[in-house]
Order: structure tokens, then sequence, then C-alpha cells
């Protein structure tokens, strides 16, 4: 449970995102490279804007995540166009050109690795907790935390699973909203298989059936048995337990771990048979979060906090293990 309330994102600074990339530019090629500096300014926004200073499709713009509004991110962009084109022109509100390379390739979604955050809670509980949020601060370091999907994934007011509901219903909707959509599904009925593995305490060990995620990678092998090697590697790290992401071909693990992901899905018929009907594939997720080189420093009102999440996980729901925001 969280241990104080506080109050986050009271400035853009407090709460700052560095996409974590390091792509290897052929120094030519018809994609400009924008390594981006954005405050109060979220990322299709940002795409936007560049798109209509080149004069270009929307869809010729790359970027890798989507980054918070409320904040100040560093991330790169990619835009097709001419070498001539001189950026230093650009202006967009909370905007900023900090470099600008050249590479044939278009930036695709998914390319960084990592973001790492620098977050400040603010709360007048902070010194009186200081001694329980030191213990749980240690604990995070330790143990990582369950992956769940943030609040911001489903909309403000939940309006994104409606939309995923109208989806799943027959609505049409334009490319980019039918891509929230169906993110908003998955992850509704994610969150709900992770909560009845953290009821019955497997989120965090390997189940007889499951498909474990190598540690850093996309990569899953199936586990037929359980042995006190591989509960070493998970102890360490090295692999995870994980959830299905539904769609078609779900669930994707076996026996014990198929049956909790069944019951769990049962909570949401439309999403299930929507994905299904759709042919979105399955794909699985960590059911845990490393929290890596995670640092604190404690003021009088305030906690700062300085972490790498691997790509897909939620800063707050790492905040979400100390105060309720």
């Amino acid at each position: 449970m969280p241990l104080i309330k506080a109050e986050i994102r009271r400035t853009p600074d407090d709460f700052q995102v560095t996409e974590i990339l390091s792509p290897e530019f052929t120094g030519e090629g018809e994609h400009a490279y924008l390594w981006i500096r954005k405050t109060g300014a979220n990322t299709e926004w940002t795409a936007r804007q560049l798109a209509r200073f080149a004069g270009i499709p929307v869809r010729d713009v790359g970027f890798s995540g989507m980054k918070d509004r409320h904040a100040v991110t560093w991330q790169w962009f990619s835009v097709r166009a001419p070498e001539s084109l001189s950026w230093g022109a650009f202006e967009a509100p909370g905007v900023e050109i900090l470099d600008v390379q050249r590479d044939r390739r278009k930036l695709k979604r998914g390319a960084h690795r990592a973001n790492r955050f620098r977050i400040a809670l603010r709360s007048d509980e902070i010194a009186a907790a200081r001694d329980r949020l030191q213990q749980q601060l240690q604990l995070l370091q330790s143990d990582g935390v369950a992956n769940y999907f943030g609040a911001q994934r489903f909309g403000r007011d939940g309006g994104n699973l409606k939309m995923a509901a109208d989806w799943c219903a027959g609505k049409r909707l334009p490319r980019h909203k039918r891509g929230i959509a169906i993110s908003a599904a998955r992850s509704a009925i994610f969150n709900a298989i992770l909560d009845a593995r953290v009821a019955n305490g497997s989120w965090n060990r390997i189940l007889p059936g499951e498909k474990a995620n190598l540690a850093g990678s996309g990569s899953v092998f199936s586990v037929d048995e359980v042995t006190d090697e591989l509960q070493q590697r998970c102890a360490e790290f090295d692999i995870h337990p994980t959830g299905t992401l539904w769609g078609d071909g779900a669930p994707l693990g076996e026996g014990e771990v198929a049956d909790i992901e069944r019951d769990a899905a049962l909570a949401f018929p439309e999403f299930t048979a929507g994905l299904v009907k759709n042919r979105v594939e399955a794909a699985s997720r960590p059911l845990r979060l490393v929290v890596a080189d995670l640092s604190w420093e404690f003021e009088e009102d305030v906690l700062w906090l300085e972490f790498e999440l691997a790509k897909g996980g939620f800063a707050t729901t790492v905040l979400g293990q100390l105060a309720q925001v």
C-alpha cells in the first residue's frame, strides 16, 4: 500500500524522462534524425508539428515511444526531409531541437532500450515517513515491482476503454485511435492477469507452463518443468514470468498458467472476442519490472527519485509503491 500521499508534476521539471536509444547514423539518407527536448508537449502532437514544417504526411515522421505530456522529455524523431531544410527555423511551443543527424531509415516504434526518469515526489508527509520510505525503496531495488500498465494507458476517466469497447463492437476508428483502443483492451486484460498472479504469489516466480522472458529482450521460451536452476535465474532477474497480451492464440501459457489467464480474461468478454475477431496477434509481457540504477535523495518536503525502466514500463507503477499520487 502507498505510504504517503504526494504530488507529482507540480512543474514539468518534476517529471523528467530521457529515452535511451543510441542509433548509429550513416550520415546520409532521406531521413533527418532530431534529438528533441519537449516541455509540456506530447509525442504525437510534436510529430504533427514536425510533419507540418517539413510539408510531409505525419506517417513519414518516426519516433520510438510515447512520452509524457506533463513532463520534460528527451527523445529522437526521424523526419523524411531534404538536407536543405533548415531545422533552425522550426518553432513549436515547448519543443527544442538539440541535434540533427541523417540516416537512410525511418525510426521504428519500440527501437529504444529503456527510459531514464528523474521524478520529484512532493508531500508534507515525507519527513515523518522517511524510514518507511527508505525501507520500501530498498525493496524496490532488490525485488522490482509488478509490471502493471499505468492508469494513463486507459485515458482520462477511462475514455480509452470506452473507445476499445466501441471498436470491439464494430465501430470504425482512424488508424491511430484504433491502436489506442487495442492497447487499452489488451492492457486491461493483462492487468487482470497480473492481479491474479499477485494474489496467488506467483508474479515473481516461474510456474509450469510459463512463457518465460529472457531479461532485456523480447525472447520467450516455454517452461515444461520448473527446476531449481530456472527459479535461481528468476531470482537473479535473468528471466521473468510473463502474462499474455490478449489476441489470436491467447492464452500463450499452458496448464495452470493458461487456467489463471482464462479465468482473468472472463471479466472482459467483449475485449477478448474483439481482439480475436480482428486478428490481433497474442504476445507476452513480463509480469515483473526491474527498477534499475535506483537512487534517491530526501529534501524537507521532497523525495527525488532517479531510475531506469525497460521500454513499456510505467514510472507511475513504481511511484504507486511509495505514494498515492
